[in-house]
């Protein structure tokens, strides 16, 4: 059942994904009359997803990289000419060059203010963190499945050929809904970036009902206590 190499070139075409894309794949159908070789095709079909989740957030953070080096090198250069510049008129080594500075120091402060805003640092970092997130879970499945297939070869096998079986799409299902868990959350983390209140656009989408009877856009008042009978005090004897 262990395939002898993992595939390497056209990765994203191998697991039916477009370039650009994290698209759902079609489930591979194949004969269970002959399960060893169906799990060998599951397993390529596992694999070669994880594989290009890994490459399109490799992939995604090139570009990522390359405008937040920008963007950070245009901010160093704008703070220092724009510190450097009005010091050097005012300690009159040239002259009409403070205008200048102030235009430096601003255009800086506009390439942080866009790393900021468009998320291309954190963004960058975020693709780097899930791809390798990714191969690591990948490199456990891996030495698993090495583990499981060694344990049908040399034996002796532990319960009935289709408890083996069970285990083996066990180990494939946890480790597709890490990956899936994996992508889910960078994408939530994608998400808390953009703002539209004091809370996060995740944590507003995904937050409790809306009580019956509530109107939007007004916070629901809690329920009224009720009145607790009044006692009389006791008689003095």
């Amino acid at each position: 059942m262990q395939p002898e190499g993992t595939p390497q070139d056209g990765r994203i075409e191998r697991a039916g994904l477009r370039p650009g894309d994290l698209t759902g794949r079609a489930f591979p159908r194949g004969d269970w009359g002959e399960p060893a070789e169906q799990l060998e095709e599951l397993y390529r079909w596992v694999e070669s997803g994880a594989l290009a989740v890994a490459d399109w957030y490799l992939a995604d953070r090139v570009w990522k990289r390359r405008s937040a080096r920008a963007l950070r090198v245009g901010t160093a250069v704008g703070v220092v000419l724009g510190a450097s510049l009005p010091l050097l008129e005012l300690t009159r080594v040239v002259s009409g060059v403070a205008l200048w500075g102030y235009l430096s120091l601003l255009l800086g402060a506009a390439c942080a203010v866009c790393d900021r805003f468009f998320g291309l640092t954190s963004g960058w970092m975020r693709d780097v963190a899930t791809a390798q997130a990714v191969q690591r879970r990948l490199q456990v499945l891996q030495f698993d499945w090495a583990s499981e297939s060694v344990r049908e070869v040399l034996g002796p096998t532990e319960g009935t050929a289709a408890e083996a079986a069970e285990r083996c799409l066990g180990v494939l299902r946890r480790f597709t809904e890490d990956v899936t868990e994996l992508v889910r959350s960078e994408t939530a983390d994608w998400m808390v970036e953009f703002r539209t209140g004091p809370a996060p656009l995740a944590v507003q989408s995904a937050g409790s009902p809306r009580p019956e009877g509530a109107q939007p856009g007004r916070m629901a008042l809690p329920p009224a206590r009720p009145n607790m009978p009044r006692q009389r005090p006791p008689e003095p004897r």
